[in-house]
């Protein structure tokens, strides 16, 4: 059963059996808005990336975004950029793997952003959620969804980090502007 998140909430990202998460995909699925003009409606593409920044101790260690494909230790991969998003018609556009069995106990937090590249803003977006799955069995844990387009370039969606021997994700909804990871560095801290 999905867990539709809002802004703050926090789950626990254990197995219902109790036991824990061993590999999670975490979605970003996005459509451009159409845009009313002088001869109807249209839409202008628009190129989200997503990236995903592994902490220690509120530290930068490593990140993974569409030109450092794989983390250094090889426990998060992003699976390729997509320039268009809506290719999924609902489905994830881009995604990110996280081994949480492979992560080394030095990394206590990954933070999940969403930018848009090309500088667009969150007004001409539609539909843009994140959302966590269990990789081993495909299902849907928990869905947080984007309500409303805003005058920003970029989101601090979420971030999953150690909660005693498990994992707990929480939906952080939090807009910024930036184009890429590097640019979002500030107003992520706030968030760790």
């Amino acid at each position: 059963m999905t867990v539709n998140m809002t802004k703050g909430q926090a789950i626990s990202l254990q197995k219902g059996d109790g036991g824990s998460l061993t590999a999670v995909r975490m979605g970003l699925g996005w459509q451009a808005a159409p845009r009313r003009g002088l001869f109807g409606s249209r839409t202008r593409e628009v190129d989200l990336d997503a990236s995903a920044v592994l902490f220690a101790d509120k530290q930068p260690v490593d990140v993974v975004f569409f030109r450092h494909l794989v983390s250094d230790d090889g426990s998060v991969r992003h699976t390729g950029d997509n320039l268009v998003g809506g290719v999924g018609q609902g489905g994830d556009d881009e995604a990110i793997l996280v081994d949480l069995q492979r992560i080394p106990v030095h990394i206590d937090q990954i933070v999940f952003t969403v930018n848009s590249f090309t500088g667009q803003t969150f007004q001409e977006v539609q539909n843009a959620f994140c959302r966590i799955v269990d990789e081993t069995n495909g299902q849907e844990l928990a869905r947080y969804t984007l309500a409303g387009g805003g005058a920003y370039t970029a989101q601090i969606m979420a971030k999953v980090h150690r909660n005693g021997p498990g994992w707990t994700m929480t939906a952080l909804g939090s807009p910024a502007n930036g184009r890429t990871f590097q640019d979002l560095m500030p107003a992520i801290l706030p968030h760790l």
